[in-house]
């Protein structure tokens, strides 16, 4: 039974994920398609972009959650049955399939976002002081440099090598987490081929403080 529970929790995990909570949030406030503006996708920043602080901020929440309920529900569901060396396999599968949801809906023909939110959801779920970690340097990255791409990709590594050094520091007993970890780190950065093109062009999208102040140095000349 365990790649049973195995399959089903990556089964509810992909459908939760696939929620595209971005077009939801941004149709009904604007009545425009979120995937017409900006980047397309559908998380936090571009719905930010599309439909103001609030959107953006209710979006990137959901889209966390996408993630964390995700394990809490395999956990809930299989936590007492499943064999426990299974158990973390299970929760880390449906993490995992819910940035794959999310960066591949079948709700939106196989479009999405860059599955940053999911991907912290999940990791907190399993390890909560990872959150801190990740927010502090999102945040700072995306105070100083400005693109959401870099703060994205970024998140996604510190994610992958955390759960690797809980792994052979011997804290997690499987490499479950470390094998998810890496995998949504590769989902993101696959996700994120157009926007590594725009910075070697040197023209990516850039938001907050940085564009502003890009905004006024132009303006000067």
């Amino acid at each position: 039974m365990n790649i049973v529970y195995l399959l089903l929790a990556g089964l509810f995990g992909y459908i939760l994920g696939s929620i595209p909570f971005g077009w939801v949030y941004v149709k009904a406030k604007t009545g425009k398609d979120i995937r017409t503006i900006g980047s397309g996708r559908m998380g936090g920043t571009n719905s930010y972009r599309a439909a103001g602080l609030v959107i953006g901020l209710l979006t990137a929440l959901s889209d966390f959650l996408k993630g964390a309920v995700s394990v809490w529900v395999a956990q809930w569901l299989f936590g007492g049955s499943a064999d426990p060396a299974w158990l973390p396999w299970i929760a880390a599968f449906g993490g995992m399939m819910a940035v794959m949801g999310h960066n591949w809906s079948v709700f939106l023909k196989f479009k999405g976002g860059a599955g940053t939110g999911p991907n912290v959801g999940w990791a907190t779920a399993v390890w909560l002081p990872i959150f801190p970690i990740v927010f502090l340097v999102g945040v700072g990255l995306m105070l100083t440099v400005g693109m959401a791409s870099v703060a994205s990709m970024v998140v996604a590594i510190i994610i992958a090598a955390t759960f690797a050094v809980r792994y052979f520091m011997g804290i997690d007993p499987t490499p479950a987490y470390m094998i998810g970890g890496v995998i949504t780190a590769a989902a993101v950065a696959w996700a994120l081929r157009p926007n590594f093109k725009r910075i070697l062009a040197g023209n990516e999208r850039v938001v907050g403080p940085r564009a502003k102040r890009m905004e006024q140095k132009q303006q000067a000349n």
